[in-house]
């Protein structure tokens, strides 16, 4: 793994001379963003050394880079059938390419009903409940430690400096706890009250594994939810990915604009 790892970050290197120290995962939906980044270097997936490949619709599969930024435009999932070391690997590179901040969206479903759908909410904490634990395994040193700490994943001081700044620019930005299931499935109404007893606020397929990995790799993380629809027992609707697709294209420009002044609140502190 550490092998290949390093053979991936030789072939980014050899391609562009930028320096990020942002990285970016953009979820379903949400590709958009991916074009407001300017002077990038595009790398597709399938042309990347040793990269996995994304299948799924609203999913480009391509790597930006410029000199701020490292954006992932599409993502991996642990229900395309990649095992978690597969899924960590995009991450174990960004390590070791210098990324010091992940952030990290994805398209969920509400569980907390004062959230509606086209909403951007920040994450405050995660549930894993995809039924294993991604750094089982023979851990990597170089990476990161055995046993991380999970106690502050998703910066508390770094969320704080967002929802001020973003209240400046009229949006009241909820926060909230993102569980994640293994998918491909949609969640059960009775998964979804038992979500809600356990705390959750959002669900989805995706994030934690990678925000696990990150934390684990000593990066920090800021993590957002676009609200696509409200989940299962909740939802008067059958629950379809274009519905998810199509809704996040109608909040686009509110998380494009979060995700601005996001990068903006990490580049200052990183000067």
């Amino acid at each position: 793994m550490i092998e290949k790892i390093k053979e991936t970050v030789e072939f980014i290197k050899q391609k562009t001379n930028y320096s990020p120290k942002i990285g970016i995962i953009l979820g379903s939906g949400l590709g958009s963003f991916a074009d407001t980044l300017k002077d990038s270097v595009i790398l597709d997936y399938k042309d990347i050394v040793n990269f996995p490949k994304s299948s799924v619709v609203g999913h480009k599969g391509r790597l930006l880079i410029n000199k701020d930024i490292l954006c992932m435009d599409g993502r991996f999932h642990y229900y395309e059938g990649f095992t978690m070391q597969e899924l960590s690997f995009p991450i174990r590179v960004m390590k070791m390419l210098g990324i010091k901040y992940l952030i990290i969206t994805n398209a969920a479903g509400g569980v907390n009903e004062d959230y509606l759908p086209g909403e951007t909410v920040l994450i405050k904490d995660h549930i894993n409940f995809m039924g294993t634990n991604p750094l089982i395994g023979k851990n990597i040193d170089e990476i990161g430690e055995r046993f991380p700490d999970l106690s502050d994943v998703y910066s508390k001081d770094v969320r704080e400096k967002i929802k001020i700044n973003v209240k400046e620019g009229g949006i009241n930005l909820k926060e909230g706890v993102y569980m994640a299931f293994s998918g491909p499935s949609y969640e059960t109404p009775a998964e979804i009250k038992m979500a809600k007893i356990l705390g959750a606020d959002l669900v989805g397929m995706s994030s934690v594994p990678e925000a696990i990995f990150a934390a684990h790799a000593g990066i920090k993380v800021i993590g957002f939810s676009l609200v696509t629809n409200m989940a299962a027992g909740i939802s008067k609707n059958k629950l379809s990915h274009t519905e998810v697709i199509e809704t996040a294209a109608k909040g686009k420009e509110n998380i494009i604009y979060i995700l601005e002044k996001t990068i903006d609140i990490v580049l200052n502190l990183e000067e």
